[in-house]
């Protein structure tokens, strides 16, 4: 583990316990993207932008926490791209679509629900995306953020940026508990990315520093990380 990687689990350590010790979420968030209390305020605060209201396309990853802002998605008939979780398919991507569900958009948007009615979809048929919506366990006012330590949020949009699906118009949110939003800086690599907006349950922070990596960094992968994601095991640089 380098120092970066030791800096980045001291905050998360420290967040996960001041999110749960302040009551913020349960007990059984830590270690996890944290699935905080007030989850359907974020959901309506986000809403609320005009970027959110423009929008036709939302990607968003697919923990317990971005639910509601995944059904708000639906049934505003937005398309939402939700990443199959652990990218455990070399179609990384469930395509929900309003116009065809079978389910109502609470049960379409759950990992089960999806796993039964959205369509798997590879990069080339991914369009352009409108909207990221990141699940975070920290983020400070500058847009920098930590997941919990996998990688996969990083993976996902480092690949939508090759391949020019998001781009300098789309907006990237983290939707989090505002015990979640630090003031402490937070260690940044090359492939990491920064936020427009953190959208907690009472308020919408517009984020000043917007950083994007130009796509898959190799040097950061293990042959181990990329042996067991599809999608990176067919793009490899030979």
């Amino acid at each position: 583990m380098t120092d970066i990687d030791q800096a980045k689990q001291a905050v998360r350590e420290r967040v996960w316990r001041r999110l749960i010790d302040g009551g913020g979420a349960p007990a059984d968030s830590y270690g996890k993207i944290p699935g905080f209390y007030g989850t359907e305020g974020t959901a309506e605060q986000l809403a609320g932008l005009d970027e959110w209201r423009r929008a036709t396309t939302v990607k968003a990853n697919p923990d317990w926490a971005q639910l509601p802002v995944r059904a708000r998605a639906l049934k505003d008939g937005k398309r939402v791209y939700m990443a199959v979780p652990r990218m455990a398919s070399p179609q990384p991507f469930y395509l929900l679509d309003p116009e065809n569900l079978t389910l109502p958009p609470e049960e379409a948007a759950e990992k089960k629900g999806a796993a039964q009615v959205a369509r798997r979809v590879g990069v080339e048929e991914v369009e352009p995306i409108d909207i990221v919506v990141c699940g975070s366990v920290a983020v400070n006012r500058s847009g920098a953020r930590i997941g919990k330590g996998a990688g996969y949020s990083d993976l996902e949009v480092a690949l939508l940026i090759e391949a020019g699906l998001v781009t300098e118009n789309t907006v990237i949110v983290a939707p989090v508990h505002e015990l979640q939003v630090i003031e402490d800086d937070i260690p940044e690599t090359e492939h990491d990315f920064s936020v427009d907006y953190i959208v907690t349950p009472g308020e919408v922070i517009p984020c000043p520093n917007r950083r994007r990596p130009r796509g898959l960094v190799w040097g950061d992968l293990t042959p181990e990380k990329i042996a067991a994601i599809p999608v990176l095991a067919q793009r490899r640089p030979s």
